[in-house]
């Protein structure tokens, strides 16, 4: 498997430096590095980005900054944002120090808060959603998220096989893969939105608002 990811590394467009020198810092500073989106999914988001062409970005889980930058990257012009929330302020002066770094730093707003409270206070409608924060609260996000944007925009929300625990017994009393599961079914019982589960990583949703 190591040797697919590999192979697959060397024939996509390479991370920008600045993602690079991230990547290693946040698996060497922070906690759960692997967290961070990484390579092959920064591309991915990246293009996302490109093809939807959004004007605001509403993503929900800053974590080391990886994820905004990627999306700002994707961005027509510096007329667009991204608006980041991240919930865990211990992670604040790590993630802000390297957004300010960027080339993207224009785009990039960084909120420390509740997105689910806070998000809708901004009187903002988005084109696009990232979802990548508490798993447990992927529903009560989504619900949210789907109330700040019009028909034809987009969600994604990230880590949705969660590591193949959605389908294993021995994680049934795990709160985030009880709160992935309940994502998922909520979602596909939703006759509001598109929606497809790419198996990339740990399991990305792209889902179109009707």
């Amino acid at each position: 498997m190591q040797r697919l990811d590999d192979y697959i590394l060397s024939h996509i467009d390479p991370e920008p430096e600045h993602l690079y020198r991230l990547w290693r810092a946040t698996n060497l500073e922070l906690l759960n590095g692997r967290m961070a989106s990484g390579h092959l999914q920064g591309r991915l988001l990246k293009m996302l980005v490109e093809m939807i062409r959004p004007r605001r970005i509403l993503e929900v889980g800053t974590f080391s900054g990886y994820s905004a930058l990627c999306l700002a990257e994707g961005l027509a012009d510096d007329d667009c944002a991204v608006y980041t929330f991240e919930v865990n302020d211990e992670v604040e002066d790590f993630a802000r120090r390297w957004i300010d770094a960027s080339p993207y730093a224009s785009r990039v707003h960084l909120i420390i808060g509740d997105a689910l409270t806070e998000a809708p206070r901004l009187g903002l409608s988005f084109d696009l959603v990232f979802i990548d924060g508490d798993k447990r609260t992927y529903v009560d996000i989504y619900e949210m998220a789907l109330s700040l944007i019009p028909s034809g925009a987009f969600i994604l929300a990230d880590n949705t096989l969660w590591d193949g625990h959605v389908v294993d017994t021995a994680y049934d009393r795990d709160h985030q893969t009880q709160g992935i599961r309940h994502f998922n079914d909520h979602l596909a019982r939703d006759t509001r939105v598109e929606k497809v589960i790419l198996p990339l990583r740990d399991g990305l949703t792209l889902i179109r608002k009707k």
